[in-house]
Parts: C-alpha cells; sequence; structure tokens
C-alpha cells in the first residue's frame, strides 16, 4: 500500500487560481446577457494551505440590478473555484470598476423576465454594509515592512558577527552611535530628522485610521460582499440620463463622496422645465445605482447664448419656432 508521503502532495499556483476566478466572472457575466466589453479588468489570489483569497474587478452591464449581480456572481465565482481547484473559498471580493449599457436586444430580454425586487438585506443578515470600503494599505505596509526587516536583519546581523565571530562592530553602526554622541537636540541635523521621522508617524497613523479608497461609493448591499462602484461610473451614468432630457445640449457631472453636482447647458425650451427633468432624471440614476449613502444632488441647468425659450422642437423634427400658440375664447366674450 502507496503511504501519504509516497502518494505527493498537489499545489495549486495563485496564478491557476486568479485565471480560474477570472474565467468564473466571466462565465456568470455571459449568463447575464453582457457582451465582450463587459468582462473581467482584472483579479487576484492568494493560496494559503487549502485556503483561498479571491478577488476579482469586473464591469458589470447596466441596467441590472446591482446588487443582485453582484451576489449572484459572488456566489458563482466562489462555487466554480472550489469545485475546479478543491480549495476552500471563503468570500471572493468582487469590485465593480464601470457600468456599461447593453445592447438594445439584451435590456429588452432583461425586461421580459422581470428584475427581481430589491430585498433589504440588513434585516435579514443582521450586519450593516460599511459606508466606505477600506484600502488594505498594501504600498505602504509593504515599505514600511521591508525598511523594518532590512535594518533589524542587518543589526541583528552585526550584533552576531561581534558576539560569536569576535568581529569589530560595523562601521556603519560605530558612525551612528559617535555621530548622535556629538550631536544635541537643538542642532538643525537633529531637528529634521526629527520632524521627517513625525511626519511619517502622523501618516501612518493617517493611513491606518482612515478608510482609503476615495474613488470608489458602497453599494446598499449584503455586507459579505463587499461591493463597491467606482464615481466616474457613476458620473457616466448620471451624464447620460440627463443629457437625454429634452432641450439639453451639454452635461457636465461631478461626483464627489457626499454630493453630485450637475451642470447643464440649455439649447431650446423653458429652463424651468427642464431643470426639474433632469434632476428627476438624475435622482432615477442615483437611486438605480443602490448607493449606501445616497449623495446630495445639485443641478444647474444654464441657457446657450443662442438658446430660445419660444423654440420647441415639432414632432417631425421641424422648428415651431415663431407660430403662435392657440388662444380658446369663452362664448359670449370678444375675443
Amino acid at each position: 500500500m502507496t503511504t501519504a508521503a509516497q502518494r505527493g502532495t498537489t499545489t495549486v499556483s495563485d496564478k491557476a487560481v486568479r485565471k480560474i476566478a477570472e474565467r468564473a466572472a466571466a462565465e456568470a457575466l455571459a449568463d447575464r446577457g453582457a457582451t465582450a466589453v463587459h468582462g473581467v479588468a482584472k483579479g487576484s489570489a492568494g493560496v494559503r494551505g487549502w485556503r483561498a483569497d479571491v478577488a476579482v474587478d469586473v464591469a458589470l452591464p447596466y441596467p441590472a440590478p446591482l446588487a443582485e449581480t453582484v451576489r449572484s456572481l459572488q456566489e458563482h465565482v466562489g462555487a466554480r473555484t472550489r469545485q475546479l481547484t478543491g480549495l476552500d473559498v471563503a468570500r471572493p471580493r468582487v469590485g465593480v470598476t464601470a457600468l456599461t449599457p447593453l445592447p438594445a436586444d439584451s435590456v429588452a430580454a432583461t425586461a421580459q423576465k422581470g428584475t427581481p425586487a430589491r430585498v433589504p438585506t440588513t434585516a435579514t443578515s443582521g450586519t450593516r454594509t460599511p459606508r466606505r470600503r477600506w484600502s488594505q494599505r498594501r504600498l505602504p505596509m509593504t515599505l514600511v515592512t521591508l525598511t523594518a526587516a532590512v535594518a533589524a536583519g542587518a543589526l541583528a546581523f552585526d550584533m552576531v558577527m561581534v558576539h560569536t565571530a569576535h568581529r569589530p562592530a560595523a562601521a556603519w553602526r560605530t558612525g551612528i552611535l559617535h555621530w548622535m554622541a556629538g550631536h544635541g537636540p537643538g542642532e538643525p541635523g537633529v531637528v529634521v530628522g526629527s520632524g521627517l521621522v513625525a511626519v511619517l508617524g502622523l501618516l501612518l497613523v493617517v493611513l491606518a485610521l482612515t478608510p482609503g479608497h476615495r474613488g470608489l461609493l458602497t453599494v446598499d448591499c449584503d455586507a459579505r460582499l463587499g461591493a463597491a462602484v467606482d464615481r466616474r461610473a457613476v458620473a457616466a451614468l448620471v451624464r447620460d440620463a440627463v443629457a437625454a432630457t429634452a432641450g439639453i445640449d451639454a452635461v457636465t457631472v461631478r461626483v464627489r463622496r457626499r454630493r453630485v453636482a450637475v451642470r447643464a447647458r440649455l439649447a431650446f425650451g423653458d429652463r424651468t422645465t427642464a431643470r426639474d427633468e433632469a434632476r428627476e432624471a438624475a435622482r432615477r440614476t442615483l437611486e438605480d445605482c443602490s448607493l449606501r449613502r445616497p449623495p446630495r444632488l445639485r443641478v444647474a441647468v444654464r441657457p446657450q447664448p443662442s438658446w430660445d425659450p419660444a423654440t420647441t422642437p415639432a414632432p417631425d423634427g421641424g422648428d415651431t419656432s415663431g407660430v403662435q400658440p392657440t388662444r380658446t375664447v369663452p362664448e359670449g366674450a370678444n375675443p
């Protein structure tokens, strides 16, 4: 009988798990009618023993229920990766990098199937979706860890060589000690070095206490999903919705963490009506994004230099400027 040591060990690399997760995400998007434009931007995976941490960043189709799409995508990626690798994939992380419109035929097919109703997740899961998505701060942590490891390793190696091999202390260590012994706390070099260390420590404290990812807005869904949408994608959706308003020619949208500013130029039509319709279109788009913290909306509509409030488009595409509106005169009254 072959023992366990003789049978060998199967190791699945991080690269293989990443490719499997990206492929699984592409399969899930294809099932929802997404085209080649809606795909996986990038993925990452880390294998530790029998456990794998998987993350994928995708561009989702729009219009589509964002929370339900992310939830089904996460379930498919986790199940498919677990099936093909045999590893334990606890919670795949899904990041939404962009929202791109679906073709007309795909939108019609989705409408025939029906859009599932949005179910509140806070009552079922017992947890709340965080307002901000926290960054892992990989680059600062890597730099700090490498610096500390190099400094501690060099000092430990020099100490070992001094006590075991009876060698003299390294020149860099004795030079630092002599310089520190000959310079007081009031000298410029000491003050500048202390200031740099204090600024570095303050920066690390700020990085540890702030969430980061300022360009991402958290989606209101199951807290286990960790879904977020890029602010540029939200700006593009709002801009397209406002641009579809009658009379609006040019639209500029600026999305911040707590407010959305829309500036539009009016080519024709009533200014008040156009502003109300643009505000309603932007409001509906923000509601469809299902953001955890809905931003404040501000819409400003300014007429263009060639704007004429009496010029409106005719049903056949012609111009009705200069046409006098009809007036109804009651019976018995002088016209």
